[in-house]
């Protein structure tokens, strides 16, 4: 994605603030792919550069969850890609959890957020290919043949609805619930949504033993192992996995 122009969001940010009688807090230190800022005591003003495609459907996302998963969608403003949601209080995030315990509550959002959609989501097995061939120089290039084998061999789900940034940090607490953030919402299935969870949180290294503790959790709660391990390779390979992530990665198939 090319270099994001915080100040044309935050120009952006203002305007609908202004039109929606919102009074704007300071912009949030941790978005950096998007403007993000408190609006009121209760809620988020979101803004989002054009070039985040994957962030298209985000609103049609939160607004099919409805609170159920997810931070509950106020109001929204397509055309300047603006989004007003709930605020998540306190907002501390699963890192801060103990690790058996942010696990049991990922696999328990997970299976809220999951659910039959169609229109207007596009489908994952039309990007990831794409994926893939861009990551070609990256960091993660040693795993590509092996990623490209798996995805070959896989059937891919269309008639799920996936988070599509589903970690640890896009987990929050808000009141006496868990509620997602962040989501880059496709159609797939469940077990695409869990790579980005096992080489999380960002103060953690990926480790062997930890991985196989979090498939089994999913695995548990009805999930496939096979496919969540595929897909963990698969989507190691175009961010770029580092030499310790790829040698867990290996291991897995």
């Amino acid at each position: 994605m090319p270099p994001i122009d915080l100040r044309r969001l935050a120009s952006t940010a203002r305007e609908v603030a202004a039109e929606w009688g919102l009074e704007l807090g300071a912009p949030c230190p941790l978005a950096r792919y998007s403007y993000v800022a408190p609006a009121g005591r209760d809620a988020v003003l979101k803004v989002t550069p054009a070039d985040d495609d994957e962030s298209d459907e985000e609103g049609d996302a939160l607004a099919l969850w409805a609170g159920d998963g997810a931070v509950r969608l106020v109001r929204r403003d397509d055309a300047r890609r603006a989004l007003l949601i709930e605020r998540a209080d306190p907002g501390t995030d699963l890192a801060e959890l103990p690790e058996s315990h942010a696990t049991a509550i990922a696999v328990d959002l997970g299976l809220r957020l999951w659910r039959p959609a169609g229109e207007p989501f596009r489908w994952i097995g039309d990007h990831v290919r794409r994926w893939l061939d861009n990551a070609e120089s990256g960091a993660g290039g040693e795993l590509l043949p092996l990623a490209r084998s798996l995805y070959g061999g896989l059937e891919i789900g269309r008639a799920t609805l996936v988070h599509g940034d589903f970690h640890h940090h896009n987990i929050l607490a808000a009141g006496s619930r868990f509620v997602a953030i962040d989501p880059k919402p496709m159609l797939g299935e469940p077990e695409y949504d869990v790579a980005s969870f096992l080489w999380n949180p960002l103060s953690y290294r990926m480790r062997l033993d930890v991985t196989e503790r979090r498939l089994a959790a999913f695995a548990a709660a009805g999930l496939n192992e096979e496919r969540m391990r595929a897909w963990a390779v698969i989507r190691g390979a175009y961010p770029g996995a580092d030499e310790g992530e790829a040698e867990v990665l290996r291991a897995l198939v």
